[in-house]
């Protein structure tokens, strides 16, 4: 297991280093952090406020805040063109549903499928319905990442 020296002083004895969310239509982690000037402009369009400054000045999502609605105004606002609309789809970013959820505890919750406007989400049949991602439906919106009571969902990179 190998460790940078960041995670070594954060504690983070994983060896897995966790890239932050980029804005849609970012491209590559390595292209996004050549020409990202971290102006901020795109932090300041965005009407869902789920962009903030993260680590070394550079945008990321947290989707705690919100979802993407895809709105565009990010690109529109990106001084350098960093971000561009001709990247598609705009990222990579998948749903995922942990095993924290409350089905898996016996409570019946529909909360993320009832939020997933592409209707990503669907439950298979059991004494207590199992929610389950359709991988190529879900275009990553945080939609229900919001919805979820507990936090029982996480959205990232396939792996």
């Amino acid at each position: 297991m190998s460790i940078n020296r960041l995670q070594f002083l954060r504690g983070d004895f994983r060896g897995k280093q966790q890239q932050p969310l980029r804005p849609p239509w970012s491209g590559s982690e390595s292209e996004f952090i050549d020409c990202c000037e971290r102006c901020g402009e795109c932090i300041k369009a965005c009407p869902e406020n789920i962009l903030e400054k993260g680590r070394g000045g550079y945008p990321q999502v947290n989707f705690q805040h919100g979802e993407c609605t895809f709105c565009e105004r990010c690109v529109e606002q990106c001084p350098n063109e960093t971000l561009q609309t001709t990247r598609s789809p705009p990222w990579t970013l998948k749903a995922h549903i942990k095993n924290n959820c409350l089905t898996q505890q016996g409570v019946i919750c529909y909360s993320c499928r009832d939020s997933c406007e592409v209707e990503a989400i669907y439950f298979t049949m059991a004494k207590v319905p199992i929610p389950d991602v359709h991988i190529d439906q879900c275009n990553g919106c945080g939609a229900c990442y919001q919805a979820c009571p507990i936090t029982a969902i996480t959205i990232h990179h396939p792996v």
